[in-house]
């Protein structure tokens, strides 16, 4: 058994593959048994790492969070104005299309969250607020530039990440009528109504 854990893959390469199989295959495919196939481990030892298929979903939200996360540093850190990072934002935030296994992922969590215990619900909310601070910062200075009007940057990032997150479901899930090509659309001409400052 010991020797067993000292083979074990690094927890990245269980989430990365995680992730993979719900790209590849669906949420429904992931299964312990599966992914302990996939990355050479038996689900008995994938369970000792993560305790319940819960407590995976989650850590590999966490991972692939920390990637976006870090991919949006890097575009709200260009030198660009603040209205065309607001647009790099949104297109990261918005699903590539139906099945999108990061957002895929998001929805499942979010459903299984109704039973969460208050860790759960703590390390959600943390990722929750990654992106908020993120947005909240960006239209602040927009507004101290004067790109943008005058408004309470806290509260217009809770209602345009609402906004985001109601388009992103609809992509997500392949809501006829909808595409990410029209979401785009309907959120940056919100953006030109609410946002842009008075020429």
């Amino acid at each position: 058994m010991a020797g067993a854990r000292r083979n074990a893959p690094p927890r990245e390469r269980v989430l990365a593959a995680a992730m993979e199989m719900i790209a590849e295959r669906g949420l429904e495919k992931l299964t312990m048994a599966a992914l302990g196939r996939e990355v050479g481990m038996s689900s008995g030892h994938l369970l000792y790492y993560f305790h319940s298929k819960d407590e995976l979903l989650l850590r590999t939200l966490e991972w692939s969070e920390g990637r976006l996360g870090a991919e949006r540093g890097r575009l709200l850190a260009r030198g660009a104005s603040a209205r065309e990072r607001l647009d790099a934002y949104v297109d990261l935030y918005v699903p590539d299309g139906q099945g999108d296994p990061h957002w895929t992922l998001w929805l499942e969590v979010w459903n299984r969250s109704q039973n969460a215990d208050d860790d759960a619900r703590d390390r959600q909310a943390a990722i929750e607020g990654a992106w908020h601070r993120d947005l909240v910062a960006l239209v602040a200075e927009g507004t101290s530039r004067g790109e943008f009007r005058a408004v309470d940057p806290d509260r217009f990032a809770a209602r345009l990440r609402a906004l985001l997150d109601g388009f992103s479901i609809h992509v997500a899930i392949g809501l006829r009528g909808t595409d990410r090509a029209q979401i785009l659309r309907h959120v940056r001409e919100f953006l030109d109504e609410s946002l842009l400052a008075d020429a």
